[in-house]
């Protein structure tokens, strides 16, 4: 198929015009068949009415009796010559068609009676015999002929060429007619190619526009039961996506400078003020403490960007059976000396729950959701966690009597660099990137994580993990 033009379009019309064009084809040899097989009919029809009006005129002419004549061997036996047979034109055909035809009667004997018109010359008796009137096609003739009941036969016949007129007139008309019809044909079929693969076309710009940078640009859909909409309607959602994609990467990207951008700015100062004077030790200590607060900020950011530039990019940690419950209680004794620094009180409902995960993406899961629970809590504020499983999955919960989070901010919590109040800023501790490491590593596991709030009554996280 290496011949066929590349455009789908000229595919489709090339295909299309054959299609045609055999159609056609075949219509225009059907349609010469049945016109000739009509005329031949009409020709025969024609034919038998001069038969028997032939047949008529001969009964009525007298008996089908051959004449009186001497018999050959009796006048050679009186020295007289042979008389042949009487051959005369008939009388006896009243029809006066407008083609040339001839007839011929045969005496039952086989002697022609009469010979009338261009007789061919192979002309020969039909070797048929029956009282119904047949037909016959012999060297381009068409002759019907019948034989009477006393044996005579009477032939009709005259040149197939008298039709030929007709037929090259037909012809020319049918190939007129197939010729416009294949033309209005060649050309509805570019026009319905032509909206066949207008989508197409759209599909192919606005592709075009998009990986030009132009991200906000959508293919144009019509028909969306269609296939083609079907696929410009998916094509549009993958185009979303990637615009979300790649505004969530823009951000993502500002927003991590802007993190690093403090601490590398305390550090710089810290150094600078160190170097441009003589200090005292204490005061070179206190810088130095500064400095190591600010690069233990940058290294606890760097490796929360880690782990979510390795989530994103789909790497399997390997997993394992792990007890949900028994990890619950090791990272609540860890939250502990910090909640009861802030006189937050601290419950566990940790029933026996088994999950399929990578233990430490758990502990990081449950480090992050106790610490933020715990951090933003006010002094008197509860915390409780509990584990349980439901049908066949692990459930892990952990609620707060904390202040809650304003439902405006709820759709954009897990969000990375996101921060639900105004006083979760920098000085918190906090980066913003807690919950959307929550999020990351929970989906990695084939889990899901949910979260309810009520303002200033608290707030609840579920994470539903398989089991």
């Amino acid at each position: 198929m290496k011949w066929l033009p590349n455009s789908i379009r000229w595919r489709i019309q090339l295909w299309h015009g054959v299609l045609l064009l055999l159609v056609l084809v075949v219509f225009g040899v059907t349609a010469w068949r049945l016109q000739y097989n009509n005329e031949i009919r009409i020709l025969d029809g024609r034919l038998q009415l001069l038969l028997s009006e032939l047949h008529v005129g001969l009964a009525q002419g007298g008996d089908a009796e051959q004449p009186p004549e001497p018999p050959d061997d009796v006048a050679m036996l009186l020295g007289l010559p042979a008389m042949p047979r009487r051959v005369e034109p008939s009388r006896r055909t009243n029809s006066n068609p407008s083609f040339p035809h001839y007839h011929r009667i045969w005496w039952r004997d086989g002697i022609v009676k009469e010979s009338v018109g261009a007789v061919p010359t192979s002309l020969t008796r039909p070797s048929k015999r029956g009282a119904a009137v047949d037909q016959r096609t012999q060297e381009g003739f068409r002759e019907v002929y019948q034989f009477t009941p006393p044996g005579e036969c009477l032939l009709v016949g005259v040149p197939e060429s008298v039709i030929e007129a007709q037929m090259r007139s037909f012809a020319v008309q049918v190939v007129g007619v197939c010729t416009v019809v294949f033309a209005l044909g060649m050309v509805g079929g570019w026009w319905m190619a032509s909206r066949a693969i207008a989508p197409i076309r759209d599909i192919s710009e606005a592709a075009q526009r998009i990986s030009g940078g132009h991200l906000k640009e959508r293919i144009p859909v019509a028909e969306t039961e269609s296939e083609l909409g079907q696929l410009a309607g998916l094509l549009n959602d993958a185009f979303t996506r990637l615009d979300a994609a790649f505004e969530q990467q823009a951000r993502f990207t500002s927003d991590a400078a802007h993190e690093l951008r403090t601490p590398v700015s305390i550090i710089l100062a810290q150094t600078q003020l160190a170097l441009s004077k003589p200090r005292s030790v204490e005061a070179h200590v206190k810088t130095i403490e500064m400095t190591r607060r600010s690069a233990q900020r940058m290294q606890e950011l760097i490796e929360s960007l880690l782990m979510l530039a390795k989530a994103d990019a789909g790497a399997e940690a390997e997993r394992e059976a792990v007890q949900l419950d028994a990890l619950g209680r090791e990272n609540l004794d860890h939250i502990r000396p910090l909640a009861e620094e802030k006189r937050i009180t601290l419950h566990d409902d940790l029933t026996p729950a088994t999950c399929r995960a990578h233990a430490g993406h758990v502990s990081q899961i449950l480090t992050n959701l106790l610490g933020n629970a715990v951090k933003y809590c006010r002094p008197g504020d509860e915390v409780r966690i509990s584990t349980h499983r439901q049908n066949g999955h692990a459930i892990l919960t952990v609620a707060d009597t904390g202040p809650g989070i304003p439902a405006e901010h709820l759709p954009h919590l897990f969000e990375r660099f996101y921060r639900a109040e105004g006083s979760r800023n920098r000085s918190t501790g906090g980066a913003g990137l807690g919950l959307a490491i929550c999020k990351t590593l929970v989906e990695a596991l084939g889990g899901r994580i949910t979260v309810e709030s009520d303002w200033q009554k608290g707030t609840t996280f579920q994470v539903t993990l398989p089991g």
